[in-house]
């Protein structure tokens, strides 16, 4: 399928939104696939607005309430346009639901012969020659990560795309991951001795050669600022950039266009050296002694982060001025640098040995340099911070928005692309540009089920620099005022006292109780969880309906969401991860329990950095940053609650705040349009009627 060079769709003006019209009526292409297809009207309104932002090559933003099929809104147009797409999603796992399943039913349904390739970041494919090195000199903690590699050795001989998720159980936190997997930094590139059969290598010639690529949003903006995944080679080729959940796509991007010094990245470093050094320079440097000046250096430098603070659990966010001028913390910064540039030394000396040297030597000089532009102030439109973990610390500095990159990328499609070079991999798979060297502009578009609270989407667009693009707000086809209700308890305690949490798991065991599980509890900071969780326990044994309690951290996601569903009795205890991505349709989940308004963290680093630029604009950060922040959070949460026509449930927001306080109104607006209850009775009784219509069917 060969791009299209005009403006037009199939033959001509209008015609791909018509063909998109009728690929999902009644008597479509899909219908006709599919006898369960239903035709939607406001799927149809969707889709054609997306269509047309395909044939003229403009910016769209478009939200889209659950259950409209935003998917197919995007992917039918796309499909049927003939021009060459990329798509971003938000996770890996979404990646592979549009390549595996919705891509490939759609391609068939259509009959368009259309290529589709799927691009992940480095650390998604195995790496043949670490897998060898790992199998030599790789250190493995015990005998779980000694299976999982031999597991990855087993599999390696069959698999032809070398993605790491088709091994079935294989945990995203395993330490076996980085021991086969390679970064920007390791990669020995066209030097490497597995260069031929390399699998990034392969998936990226496939992207480069496909009609529509499925990526993702970290390897997207990991990509402009590193150029490393070919995502900058395959941008300037491709007629129509798709965002789906374009609401992480802000966060996302201020992860990848700030600059990060981890102690992980100098621990990581060392290993490295130390392997290849005894494999390639054995008896050339004392290594044990260089890695270990690194993993001391590293070391002294995360006690310096946590300074007083002790058991730390999950992710805490300390402001730079808290520990940048501590001398500890300066001596620590110091003593890093001194340890990288000795390793890099040590690295440069028996560079000519293995091709691994020469990107060590890389890596030292990266690391010294990262520790010696944070000893320096920071820019006055930036901010920094230290993120310190049970076992790790990074200091951050980051942009505040991302407004600038958005402006370059749409101002650089609208001017038309220049050819970017081929990749090493030799040609383009036929994606050459029309004549005269220049691309035509192509079309951005982003949805998401949650973009803002107003028609213009403001929350959204003007964090991405799109106030000037295409709007459309389409509502969700679900009977929310038949099928949900919502209930704020109107006498609890306020989230900052101390009794708050105990009671959100007291009224959970009581919630649950009537239903028999079939709960999630969705906390906005991972600290109250064992507090909730440890409250339901004791309060439904109490009352004589024990609960099977889930909390998030003892299993992996992915673990706790299938013994969620496959265990009765079940109540899920989580936090920011379960807030959105999560789809549990039916009699499963039929109760969503919120435990206070989902603000942004006043102490945060990057909050309050926000919150000072807009005051310096004359602007009020509580109107126009928390409440917004929050009426996202709150939806995306809600969004849990109703996945399907048929789904019954009740939303439980157990914060006071949002009857008595003026500003509840602009929050309860952003839900979708449930009933309301008044009383724990009520509650109740709504959930004995769900309970009753379970036990009928």
């Amino acid at each position: 399928m060969a791009p299209a060079d005009d403006d037009s769709g199939p033959n001509g003006s209008g015609d791909l939104a018509r063909a998109t019209r009728e690929a999902l009526g009644p008597h479509g292409a899909l219908a006709q696939a599919d006898p369960g297809f239903v035709e939607r009207e406001v799927q149809q309104q969707l889709a054609e607005a997306m269509a047309s932002a395909v044939e003229e090559r403009a910016t769209l933003v478009a939200e889209a309430g659950t259950g409209v099929g935003k998917t197919f809104a995007y992917l039918v147009p796309l499909l049927l346009s003939g021009r060459r797409a990329l798509v971003s999603t938000a996770t890996k796992g979404l990646q592979d639901q549009l390549f595996l399943r919705d891509l490939p039913r759609l391609r068939d349904a259509l009959r368009v012969p259309v290529r589709i390739a799927l691009l992940k970041g480095r650390s998604s494919y195995l790496c043949l020659h670490r897998l060898q090195q790992a199998r030599e000199t790789g250190t493995l903690p015990d005998r779980f990560a000694v299976r999982a590699l031999a597991r990855v050795e087993t599999w390696a001989h069959g698999t032809t795309t070398g993605d790491l998720a088709e091994i079935d159980g294989l945990d995203d936190r395993s330490p076996v991951i980085p021991l086969v997997t390679s970064t920007r930094d390791n990669c020995l590139g066209q030097e490497c001795p597995q260069f031929r059969d390399c699998h990034v290598v392969k998936a990226r010639r496939e992207a480069m050669a496909a009609d529509l690529v499925v990526v993702n949003h970290h390897l997207f903006f990991a990509d402009l600022s590193l150029r490393d995944s070919g995502v900058a080679e395959l941008l300037p080729t491709v007629d129509a950039a798709v965002f789906d959940e374009a609401h992480q796509l802000v966060e996302t991007g201020l992860q990848f266009l700030g600059t990060m010094l981890s102690t992980n990245q100098a621990i990581d470093f060392g290993r490295d050296l130390i392997a290849a050094g005894l494999s390639h320079a054995r008896g050339l440097a004392d290594w044990p002694a260089v890695a270990g000046g690194l993993d001391k250096a590293a070391r002294e430098l995360r006690l310096a982060c946590a300074g007083p603070l002790r058991d730390i659990k999950g992710i805490l966010k300390l402001r730079w001025d808290e520990r940048a001028h501590d001398e500890a913390f300066e001596q620590a910064l110091q003593g890093l640098a001194v340890a990288a540039d000795a390793a890099r030394d040590a690295a440069l000396g028996v560079e000519a040995t293995s091709p691994d040297f020469t990107r060590l030597v890389e890596r030292g000089r990266r690391i010294a340099q990262l520790a010696h532009a944070f000893e320096l102030p920071v820019a006055t439109d930036r901010v920094r911070w230290i993120d310190i973990g049970p076992r790790d610390a990074r200091l951050v500095e980051s942009p505040l928005h991302i407004r600038d990159l958005f402006t370059e990328l749409r101002a650089g499609s609208t001017k038309g692309r220049s050819r970017v070079d081929p990749p090493p991999s030799g040609g383009d798979g036929g994606k050459s540009p029309p004549s005269g060297g220049q691309y035509p502009p192509r079309a951005w578009i982003f949805t998401s089920a949650t973009l803002g609270s107003d028609e213009h989407l403001s929350w959204f667009t003007e964090s991405a620099a799109l106030e000037d693009a295409r709007k459309l707000r389409v509502g969700s086809p679900f009977d929310y005022p038949a099928h949900a209700r919502t209930w704020v308890p109107p006498r609890f305690p306020k989230p900052n006292e101390a009794g708050h949490p105990a009671a959100v798991g007291a009224l959970a065991a009581r919630l649950a109780g009537r239903l028999g599980g079939r709960t999630f509890v969705l906390t906005t900071t991972l600290r109250v969880l064992p507090v909730i969780a440890e409250a339901l326990t004791a309060a439904a044994n109490a009352a004589g309906t024990p609960l099977q309690v889930l909390v998030q951290g003892t299993h992996p996601k992915r673990t706790l969401l299938q013994r969620f569903l496959d265990t009765p009795g079940s109540v899920l205890v989580g936090s920011a991860s379960f807030w959105e991505g999560i789809d549990v349709p039916g009699a499963a989940l039929q109760c969503v329990i919120i435990d206070k308004l989902p603000f942004p963290p006043p102490h945060d680093p990057l909050v309050q950095a926000r919150s000072k630029e807009l005051e310096s604009r004359g602007r009020d950060p509580f109107n126009d940053y928390y409440l917004s922040e929050a009426a996202i959070s709150l939806k995306q949460g809600a969004g849990r609650l109703i996945r399907s026509e048929t789904d019954l449930g009740l939303l439980v927001i157990a914060d006071p705040r949002l009857r008595q306080m003026p500003y509840g109104r602009k929050l309860r607006a952003a839900l979708p349009p449930m009933g309301t209850l008044d009383t724990e009775a009520d509650a109740l009784a709504w959930l004995d009627e769900i309970a009753a219509i379970n036990a009928a069917a």
